[in-house]
């Protein structure tokens, strides 16, 4: 399929709408990272932090979706195709499409959603005092994955070697790298990073952890992951290696557990900001949103199915308990 095509093919039902319905409405351009199915859960928080503020779309408002799946090369262009259509508000989900979104425009506000510091990659200039048209939701995620590390060492307390997951293209893949490793150090941990950006590099990754006799992995926040979310899962459960994911819906797809921020609780804050802008607020004025609720979810099917023991400390300090 050509990438005209592609782009498209994006495009969310507001296209269908009638030509004076549309010019009566504000149209927010939503782009993501990800993937429709990956995040389905979260753009319906969106739509719902959006509806709770007045806003209910094909009622006062139209978004038009574009997904870059994982490819971040294609967001300059989403973005570029989205401005032409003259949106009245950018919503960036994710940090490649924040990213993107900043450099694509500095007149339409953006919303974003990130869990990376948006001080440090740019996004605004404080937390704060934004300034210019940028403003969003930080999900944070400092530590996410020491504490992923520290879990999987609890629940494989012998583990001789945890292999780690990370996407070099992601932009803060590096910090992840180094968080890793400082965490294990901290824990005695022996640790072996293995970069996948593609999904050939995906199966490729997973067969080198059964040949490196792996005894858990950690897979590394990131939108590319969480867009192959499926593939993963299946992987895991192929090669019968334990893991440990960023999101609830890896665990809700038969992954053994998942620690994170709590993206719906963030995309949701996200669909009040897009409110508050479409009735004249000014980015530069609203401070950018700190949300901190995590969430730990295990599925013990999944952990009998490994022949693993589940210990009552962990099953008391999980916010969610899969059976």
């Amino acid at each position: 399929m050509k990438r005209r095509e592609f782009i498209g093919l994006l495009g969310s039902a507001a296209a269908l709408w009638p030509i004076h319905a549309r010019a009566q409405m504000p149209v927010v351009g939503f782009v993501n990272s990800s993937s429709a199915q990956a995040q389905a859960v979260v753009v319906a928080a969106y739509r719902r932090g959006l509806e709770e503020s007045g806003f209910i779309e094909g009622k006062n408002v139209l978004i038009e979706s574009r997904w870059a799946n994982g490819q971040y090369n294609l967001l300059p262009e989403l973005l570029g195709d989205l401005i032409k259509r003259e949106v009245a508000v950018i919503m960036a989900g994710g940090p490649p499409a924040a990213i993107a979104a900043k450099k694509a425009t500095s007149t339409i506000p953006v919303v974003f959603t990130s869990g990376d510091d948006p001080v440090q990659t740019g996004l605004v200039s404080s937390i704060n005092r934004p300034g210019g048209n940028v403003t969003g939701v930080y999900i944070f995620f400092s530590d996410v994955e020491t504490k992923k590390l520290g879990l999987l060492r609890e629940l494989v307390p012998n583990a001789a070697l945890i292999t780690t997951l990370v996407n070099p293209t992601f932009p803060t893949a590096n910090n992840q790298t180094q968080e890793l490793h400082k965490a294990a150090d901290k824990l005695g941990q022996r640790i072996q990073i293995i970069n996948a950006s593609s999904e050939p590099e995906i199966d490729s990754a997973f067969a080198s952890m059964k040949q490196l006799q792996a005894s858990a992995v950690l897979v590394a926040a990131d939108p590319f992951f969480a867009s192959r979310r499926d593939r993963i899962v299946s992987l895991a459960t192929k090669y019968a290696i334990p893991a440990v994911y960023e999101q609830r819906a890896f665990a809700a797809a038969g992954g053994l557990m998942s620690y994170g921020t709590n993206l719906p609780e963030g995309y949701r804050q996200a669909g009040i900001y897009t409110a508050r802008i479409l009735k004249g607020e000014k980015p530069a004025d609203l401070p950018v949103v700190l949300s901190n609720k995590f969430e730990f979810v295990i599925n013990l099917k999944v952990a009998k199915a490994l022949g693993l023991t589940v210990s009552a400390n962990l099953i008391s300090t999980a916010d969610e308990v899969l059976e």
